[in-house]
């Protein structure tokens, strides 16, 4: 009698780590997103615009969200990600007292005055937020904070409470002086609000 061969085991394919279509459609849809509220407000930010921009169609919208404030809230979390990202890299691998001075120089420049949708998403939106729903002032509040922290570390020498309180007073000036910025009509003082932030910063430290 012959005896019966066993089955091969059948191996199992480690799962896939590429994200899939849906994935990558939300992605491009929260990508969308968290520009749009930074040029055009929360406000002014509608469904079926943003899926035409992001190149779907409206139907398609939730199939990725359960409303427009899920969507928003991803998007608010989205845009202060990316911020905080980029400010990171605008301080990487410099000491921290030119860090700082380097992220300010950075905040109230021509550059990011006239590239609000690409900015930071507190100078953008900050007048809008109190009346947004509490999960969009939640992702807003999570990445100030987050924010707050990245200018703390670049204080040293004091203590941390210090310098939590420190970044807090720095990063309202900057926020608050590129609101104004951008809201006045006329170049020559939104130049002069940002330079006098620039030197009252900069000499608060000196």
């Amino acid at each position: 009698m012959k005896a019966q061969s066993k089955p091969s085991a059948r191996r199992s394919s480690p799962p896939s780590t590429e994200p899939s279509r849906k994935d990558l459609t939300r992605e491009r849809i929260v990508g969308t997103a968290a520009r749009a509220i930074r040029r055009s407000g929360y406000d002014g930010t509608g469904v079926a615009d943003l899926m035409k921009e992001a190149g779907l169609t409206h139907g398609g919208f939730y199939a990725h969200f359960a409303s427009r404030t899920a969507l928003l809230a991803e998007a608010a979390d989205r845009a202060g990600a990316d911020s905080a990202a980029h400010l990171r890299g605008v301080v990487a691998g410099l000491p921290p007292a030119q860090a700082l001075d380097a992220l300010i120089d950075h905040y109230l420049s021509d550059a990011h005055l006239k590239s609000a949708e690409l900015g930071c998403p507190l100078a953008a939106l900050a007048c809008e937020t109190p009346r947004q729903a509490p999960e969009v002032r939640a992702a807003a509040t999570r990445r100030l904070k987050e924010t707050i922290d990245l200018v703390a570390q670049l204080l040293p020498g004091r203590s941390a409470p210090e310098a939590r309180a420190e970044a807090m007073a720095v990063v309202g000036s900057l926020v608050g002086a590129m609101s104004l910025a951008r809201a006045v009509d006329d170049p020559r003082l939104s130049r002069a609000l940002r330079e006098a932030c620039r030197q009252s910063l900069k000499h608060r430290r000196g």
